[in-house]
Formats: structure tokens, C-alpha cells, sequence
């Protein structure tokens, strides 16, 4: 009967517009939440009867299925804590929930965010507030990330920072830029030895040292241009780790440069890289001494001995300072000798369709089929987009749309009740003809 089923559309109508209500009431009251994705309520008409020109007509309703736009985005907000971490563009970072860190990695729960406050509880474990444990692939003690399984969790770990961690960064490479005075090398010179020390830090951040000496060779007339380095390790407890003859070009187009470096004992010298190959007694140490004919290693001029330029990398031992994150997920720990080391980098997960994500609590997300598989990429690389520290994306609610869309499903919500109200007076004078 047509007049049953105006009353069924009315109350589908009635049900439709409560739930369209209820999206509205939800978007609003996390208009202020941040990474929160705006909730829809969308309307399909349901036909009963299509049959033209029947003359009777039943109206099947309306249904509502209500969504999330997880795809949108909200703008992000500064914010002055390196550990506010947000996702400026596609992409997700991986969580868990604490509960679930008893658990192996495999058998953890994973889940997406794109923004998170996250900080270190007394265990150093990185988490937000309501309990989120950020994920990361951990790097090396050299500061490199390997290669990780991408269609997996397995090789994630949640990140932890212990902030009274000390470190140090053991020295592999010096420049040595030092002039010899030419006059040393002529006939009559004295001939002592020059010393120099240069400070090195070893593998347990120890102050180490090589004791340098320059011996020139005196020739009985004229200048020898030679010169006798011999490089000793105070680690190894004073051992002679190296020995080599220094011989510097005295041409006008050179002059002063080295000639010739030829190895007595220790490391070979390149003359490709001017390096030394030294082992002291941490491991190697490549020393620059100079390719041959370049003004910026070793010289021979004038008649002043003089350090130039002499660099090393390394440091002593220091305290964690602070933590970033850097626009390609890399977690990196700086300390105050102002040594910096990469502790783990944060990858995004990425679906072929964000938007059949399941949505949980916490502005967390869930594969589900409608989903897809999830994938690990590096932040930038592939669709993702790049990891934001110090910002937090805010909340995709527009208040003055959902004011208008309240305003409007105010209105069909009345409507429909006055369709409920006219039919019931309609069944109501359906009944009186009996009287």
C-alpha cells in the first residue's frame, strides 16, 4: 500500500538524517583534534517499484552509509617540540598501542597515525600520550639504516631513547696541512727534529694522541728537500705505526709542494687521495697528508714551521642533548660535544586506498580488504610524502560547513517527521470512515 510505505520513506528519512546528525555532531566536537579525518554520512535512494505508468507508486526510502575521508588532509600546526611529528603529504607512521609491546613484533597489532605528540616515558620508549609506540627501523652504531623487509613489520622496532645516554665517536680520517721550513734541508743546518702532536679520540672516546716528527736530511752542500716523518701512537704506548720520506718539489711552478712520499714502515700512501692508511690502536686512521703538487697538504717554504690546517672528525664522550626527526624520517641524537648519530629512521605506510583504512580510537587506523596491503616507504620516495618535526596536522573539520550541513539536516529531519505526521493523520481519517 502507497501510504505504508510514505510512512517506511519518512522513518528511513528520519534514521538517515540522525545518522548524517550524528557525523556532524562528531566532526564538531573534534574540530580541535589534531590529526582527526572528517566523518560523511552519504544518501542512496532504494527503489521498490520502477514500473512505468503503473499508476501506483511504493517509496522505498533512503539508506545512509557513512565513510571517513582518512584521505584529506589537515593543515599542519608549528609547534616548538622536535618530538611533535606530523606527515606533510601521503602517508602514515607506523604506532602500536603499548599494551601490546610484551608481544613479538610480528604479533603486534599495526597501526597508522598521521601526527603524533610523542614523547619518552621512564623506560626512553617514544609514545604519545594516549599510548601510541612509534615504530622505527634502527640503524647501525655507524649511523646507517640496512635494508628491511617492506611488506612487513618484522624488522620495525618501537623506538627508544635513553636520554642520559652518553656516546663517542672514534676518529677515522684527519687532514694534516703543516709547512717545514725549507732552510732546514740546506747544507750547515742543524738538522734537529720538529715535533708536533695532534689529539685523536679513540674507540671508548678516550683522548689519544700521535706524536709526529719531522727530521730534515742535511745535505754536505746545497738542499736535500727531504724530510723523515715518523708517526707514533701513544695508545699503542708510543709504537712507531708509521714511517715515510718526504721529498718537496723546488721548481718555480711547484715550488714548495710535495714531490715524492716514500713509505719506510706502517701504511701505505695514496697519491690519488694523498692519504696515509695508519693503524693505530683503535682501527684505521686515514691521514691527508697531500697529493703531490697540491699546495693544501704538506709544504716546504720559507723558514717557519707552522700547523696550517690540521682537522679530524670524532669526539670525546658526550650527553644526549636532543633529538630530531628530519624530513626523511631519520631520528638523530645530538650531543653537547656536538656530535650528531642517527638512531633510527621512521618510514611511512602507504595503502592503495586510504580511505577503506578500518578507523579506531586515537586518530589510529587499521588495514582492512577494502584497504589494501600496506607498504614501508622511505619518507619523500615513492607517493609519500616527507616527515614533519616540530608541527602537528590539524583537525580536517570545517565548523562553518558542518554548521550549514546541521542546519540542513535540521530541516530534512523535519520534514521527514511532518511526512510521518501526514500519513498518520491520513490513517487516522482512513479509519474514521468506519464511524
Amino acid at each position: 500500500m502507497s501510504i505504508s510505505s510514505a510512512l517506511s520513506a519518512g522513518v528511513a528519512g528520519l534514521n538517515a538524517n540522525a545518522t548524517r546528525l550524528a557525523t556532524i555532531s562528531d566532526n564538531i566536537a573534534n574540530s580541535g583534534t589534531y590529526g582527526y579525518k572528517r566523518a560523511t554520512a552519504d544518501f542512496s535512494s532504494m527503489v521498490i517499484s520502477s514500473a512505468r505508468g503503473a499508476g501506483v507508486y511504493s517509496a522505498g526510502g533512503v539508506r545512509a552509509t557513512a565513510g571517513r575521508l582518512i584521505e584529506e588532509r589537515g593543515a599542519l600546526v608549528g609547534t616548538a617540540h622536535p618530538l611533535d611529528i606530523a606527515v606533510g603529504g601521503r602517508g602514515m607512521l607506523p604506532v602500536v598501542p603499548e599494551v601490546a609491546l610484551g608481544n613479538a613484533v610480528t604479533d603486534m597489532p599495526l597501526r597508522m597515525t598521521t601526527t603524533g605528540s610523542f614523547r619518552t616515558d621512564a623506560n626512553g620508549v617514544l609514545k604519545t600520550e594516549t599510548g601510541l609506540v612509534l615504530l622505527g627501523w634502527p640503524a647501525t652504531p655507524d649511523g646507517a639504516i640496512p635494508t628491511f623487509p617492506r611488506d612487513t613489520i618484522a624488522g620495525l622496532q618501537p623506538v627508544v631513547i635513553n636520554t642520559n645516554q652518553t656516546a663517542g665517536d672514534p676518529t677515522t680520517a684527519m687532514t694534516l696541512g703543516v709547512n717545514l721550513p725549507a732552510t732546514e734541508t740546506e747544507a750547515g743546518a742543524g738538522g734537529a727534529a720538529l715535533p708536533l702532536s695532534v689529539e685523536y679520540f679513540g674507540n671508548l672516546g678516550t683522548s689519544e694522541s700521535l706524536d709526529i716528527s719531522f727530521t730534515p736530511t742535511v745535505p754536505g752542500a746545497g738542499a736535500s728537500n727531504e724530510w723523515t716523518m715518523r708517526i707514533h701512537d701513544s695508545a699503542s704506548n708510543g709504537a712507531l705505526v708509521g714511517e715515510y720520506v718526504l721529498t718537496f718539489d723546488d721548481s718555480r711552478a711547484a715550488g714548495g709542494t710535495l714531490l715524492s712520499v716514500t713509505a719506510v714502515s706502517g701504511g701505505a700512501y695514496d697519491p690519488v687521495t694523498g692519504n696515509l692508511a695508519l693503524t693505530v690502536a683503535g682501527g684505521p686512521l686515514d691521514v691527508a697528508i697531500g697529493r703531490p703538487g697540491d699546495p693544501n697538504g704538506l709544504t716546504q717554504l720559507s723558514d717557519s714551521f707552522a700547523p696550517v690546517q690540521i682537522t679530524k672528525d670524532g669526539s670525546p664522550v658526550g650527553n644526549l642533548t636532543t633529538v630530531e626527526v628530519d624530513e626523511n624520517g631519520l631520528i638523530t641524537a645530538t650531543y653537547d660535544t656536538g656530535f650528531t648519530r642517527v638512531l633510527y629512521q621512521i618510514p611511512l605506510v602507504d595503502v592503495p586506498n586510504p580511505n577503506g583504512l578500518l578507523a579506531l580510537s586515537d586518530q589510529t587506523y587499521q588495514v582492512s580488504p577494502e584497504s589494501g596491503s600496506f607498504f614501508l616507504w622511505d619518507a619523500g620516495s615513492g607517493p609519500t610524502g616527507a616527515i614533519e618535526g616540530y608541527a602537528r596536522e590539524s583537525s580536517t573539520t570545517d565548523v562553518a560547513a558542518e554548521l550549514t550541513s546541521l542546519i540542513q539536516t535540521q530541516r530534512a529531519y523535519s520534514s521527514n517527521a511532518k511526512v510521518i505526521q501526514t500519513v498518520d493523520e491520513m490513517l487516522q481519517e482512513t479509519t474514521n470512515i468506519k464511524r
